[in-house]
């Protein structure tokens, strides 16, 4: 992150002589975007997609620092000193919340008391899920909510809720991990925490807040094309029944009406029994499912047995952007990878 020049080296510019440095100059040095971008607060993100929705927002102010980078996963990753540092210096901390970030739920309490830290699990506006128990899930009713969350009925009747009673979406019956926390996997969630995401950086840095408000407008306008543009893409495929590695989809299966039938994991720090995966692969026989998913930063040798004599084919899903490169568009490019992954291996191609 960019600093502010020091007091000394800003007075000993000016009391170089003019020749140095010509008057038309000084108000470029003190006035350009690089001296706005060294005011910018210290910002911490935990994931990648949260990473990349603060990143959006803080354009053209400064970058966000980002502790699971890489191929990391929240759900195995221990702290390293450089991370502890950055949450200790923080101003402001966005995190998922301990359902997911377990890890950084002590170092917060000792490190993080001098920061707004701003649980994104409490957004106002977001539809939440409950985990799903066993291998094999049901399958879906027409008449279900979830066919209700793909045409955006039930994140109005959310926002609804939220209007009615403000302290509603942040009741979560006192368990943070009563819910499924890939909240990011439906635009519409990503929309909510964004709105968070703006109102904390404009309190915390209220200097800036119109650039936050503008970038804040311009993703929210990106978010709902991109909604779009994925029903379009999953909608030849979207009755097709699959299995992914570990229950991270729900968010995305409910927006936009697909056909998840079971997983091999409930999460990924756990290893699944031999039970379990025989369940699964006679599940993959039964539903005559078309892919078995796995995920980049874990071992596909599973899927591998999963898919063993059966006619279903093997994909790749990333729901938490190992495999990309941090930044403002990451978002983007991780849920378009998933709609393509979806659509190419169910449709065959």
């Amino acid at each position: 992150m960019k600093r502010a020049l020091g007091p000394a080296l800003k007075i000993s510019a000016l009391r170089m002589p003019a020749l140095a440095i010509p008057v038309l100059a000084i108000p470029t040095l003190l006035f350009s975007g690089t001296m706005q971008a060294a005011d910018a607060p210290v910002v911490v993100t935990s994931i990648k997609p949260i990473h990349s929705l603060v990143s959006a927002i803080m354009q053209g102010v400064g970058e966000p620092e980002l502790i699971v980078d890489g191929a990391a996963s929240p759900h195995t990753y221990n702290l390293k000193p450089s991370n502890a540092r950055a949450l200790q210096d923080a101003k402001v901390i966005f995190w998922v919340g301990p359902g997911l970030e377990a890890f950084l739920e002590k170092p917060l309490q000792a490190l993080g008391r001098d920061a707004s830290i701003a649980a994104l699990d409490d957004a106002p506006g977001l539809v939440k899920l409950p985990f799903r128990e066993g291998g094999a899930f049901e399958p879906h009713d027409d008449d279900a909510p979830e066919h209700e969350s793909a045409s955006g009925h039930e994140h109005d009747k959310a926002d609804a809720a939220h209007d009615a009673d403000p302290g509603h979406a942040s009741d979560h019956d006192d368990d943070h991990g009563a819910f499924d926390t890939h909240l990011w996997l439906d635009p519409m969630n990503a929309k909510a925490m964004a709105a968070m995401i703006t109102t904390t950086l404009v309190a915390a840095d209220p200097a800036n807040a119109l650039t936050y408000q503008g970038n804040a407008k311009a993703l929210d306008d990106r978010l709902d094309a991109l909604d779009t543009e994925i029903k379009r893409m999953v909608a030849p495929v979207k009755d097709k029944p699959f299995i992914v590695f570990h229950d991270a989809y729900q968010y995305f299966e409910h927006r936009y009406g697909i056909r998840v039938s079971g997983s091999i994991t409930v999460s990924p720090e756990t290893i699944p029994g031999a039970e379990r995966v025989s369940e699964i692969h006679r599940k993959v026989g039964e539903l005559g499912a078309t892919c078995v998913f796995a995920e980049p930063q874990f071992e596909p040798r599973l899927v591998n047995v999963v898919i063993e004599g059966t006619r279903a084919k093997s994909g790749v899903l990333d729901p938490e952007a190992a495999a990309l490169k941090a930044g403002p568009d990451l978002y983007f490019t991780l849920m378009r990878g998933i709609a393509n992954s979806m659509k190419d291996c169910l449709s065959g191609a």
